[in-house]
């Protein structure tokens, strides 16, 4: 069973994240907090092992709730809720090592996707949010669009075919678990790829990877939900 936390300022948000969340099996929501500071006690209480932060949120936003939890109980992964003009927030969060991005008005099944790809210690970007990461980075004077992309293309050149396949299946939100049994072969080796192409394209964490992914146009399909 997935124990999740889900923190927003919104009581109608939290209840439709809730509702969401519900109609899974595998998902149990433990606790809702209404600002940051009550989601990092309670995430210390409850140990669930992903936390749902509004990115904005009174006293204790998401960006500094997040950094908090992952100090405090490295063991939860952190997504967080975003809405339309938050890009900034959304880099800040993405540099901080939160592992899901997901729209608030997204579809619910990118929420359990979500969900079940951060518990199980992967990196989830809605495309949505991936699509305005890598043009908000090239509005904001990090290179044209065209050219982040041609870029982007070029770091994944360098890997090597095995680290692509990885990247590929990184970026569409699998586990490390997952990206084993789809290329069949064992975890242990999949770790190694994953630090290695972290460290070939110059990235902090496999969020980040996962937006060189998206720019490079590499996105594996997903699999089937259970």
């Amino acid at each position: 069973m997935i124990r999740v936390l889900i923190a927003d300022d919104e009581p109608m948000i939290r209840a439709g994240v809730r509702a969401v969340l519900a109609t899974a099996a595998d998902i149990d929501v433990v606790a809702e907090a209404a600002d940051g500071h009550d989601a990092v006690e309670l995430v210390r209480r409850h140990r669930p092992a992903v936390a749902v932060l509004d990115i904005r949120m009174p006293g204790l936003n998401g960006i500094d709730a997040a950094a908090e939890i992952r100090t405090a109980v490295p063991g939860t992964g952190v997504i967080m809720l975003t809405t339309f003009g938050e890009d900034d927030y959304i880099l800040q969060a993405l540099g901080g090592g939160a592992a899901g991005f997901l729209i608030k008005s997204g579809e619910p099944e990118e929420l359990l996707t979500g969900v079940r790809a951060v518990a199980g210690g992967a990196a989830y970007l809605s495309p949505r949010v991936a699509a305005r990461v890598v043009a908000h980075l090239a509005a904001t004077g990090a290179g044209t669009l065209a050219g982040r992309r041609s870029a982007a293309r070029d770091r994944v050149a360098a890997l090597t075919a095995r680290e692509r396949e990885v990247l590929a299946l990184l970026g569409a939100g699998l586990s490390n678990g997952q990206i084993a049994r789809r290329l069949h072969v064992v975890e242990g080796t999949v770790k190694a790829h994953v630090s290695s192409l972290l460290a070939r394209l110059g990235v902090d964490n496999r969020a980040a990877a996962a937006v060189v992914a998206h720019e490079a146009g590499i996105i594996a399909p997903q699999p089937p939900q259970p």
